[in-house]
């Protein structure tokens, strides 16, 4: 693959071409000192990733990022920083990584790895599959997390925490904020605290302080403004199931 690396601190992009011209699938490292830098070799330059410093002078690496998904043909994206609270916007803009400093050998291999995998799919569903992930802390290293693996929600004053069947993670991101997000791919909110995967529901029912949603052996409460709503969203969805 051929990568541009742009940092604004010359060490740090000088460690980062050297260990990314040291791994076997790279072909070529081009690089750039800062974001005006940057589109100019774009400009001349057919690269298929760009690892990104996030804090730079001018133009950052979220707003230099922003400009890159108008491309025709956008590049992936690589986040390289020494912060962890960007997070949420690199969720946004369907980073396929999320690489914290100081770099690590082992954890920009994996990086690369899955930049491999990413680029062997499809442009149009690769860019599909990285706006359906959402960047986790696991063992101290920042990871995508698949949409997909989430079964439910729940909110944390303004953070969020992912239920999946292996375990959870806290997000730096509002549960209104996912709600609104994800609205679209099936999540519903059931109650202020709760947001779940409509198709993973097994059952509504009553209980003492009023109904609840069943998803395996979890029982999550639904509030009484969120009922009609989640009714309405199962009764059509069982109809969309029956009609196939």
């Amino acid at each position: 693959m051929k990568i541009l690396a742009v940092d604004d601190e010359a060490p740090a992009l000088d460690e980062l071409a050297f260990l990314l011209r040291a791994d076997p699938r790279v072909n070529k490292v081009f690089t750039a000192g800062d974001a005006t830098e940057a589109l100019r070799a774009l400009r001349d330059l057919d690269v298929d990733v760009v690892f990104l410093d996030i804090r730079m002078p001018g133009l950052d690496g979220m707003e230099l990022a922003r400009v890159l998904r108008r491309f025709a043909k956008p590049p992936a994206i690589v986040f390289v920083t020494a912060y962890d609270n960007a997070a949420a916007d690199a969720f946004d803009l369907g980073a396929v990584d999320y690489v914290r400093k100081p770099i690590q050998p082992s954890r920009l291999a994996e990086a690369l790895r899955r930049l491999a995998a990413a680029l062997a799919v499809p442009a149009e569903a690769r860019h599909e599959e990285e706006d359906h992930a959402i960047p986790v802390e696991l063992a101290g290293t920042t990871r995508m997390l698949p949409r997909s693996a989430v079964r439910w929600v729940e909110a944390q004053g303004d953070y969020a925490r992912l239920h999946t069947a292996d375990g959870s993670h806290l997000v730096r991101v509002p549960l209104a904020t996912l709600a609104e997000r994800w609205s679209d791919s099936g999540f519903v909110r059931i109650h202020r605290s709760y947001l779940v995967q409509l198709r993973l529901i097994d059952e509504l029912r009553m209980a003492n302080s009023g109904y609840v949603v069943v998803l395996g052996e979890t029982e999550l409460p639904v509030s009484r403004r969120h009922t009609r709503d989640l009714k309405d969203r199962l009764v059509r969805a069982a109809k969309q199931d029956w009609t196939r």
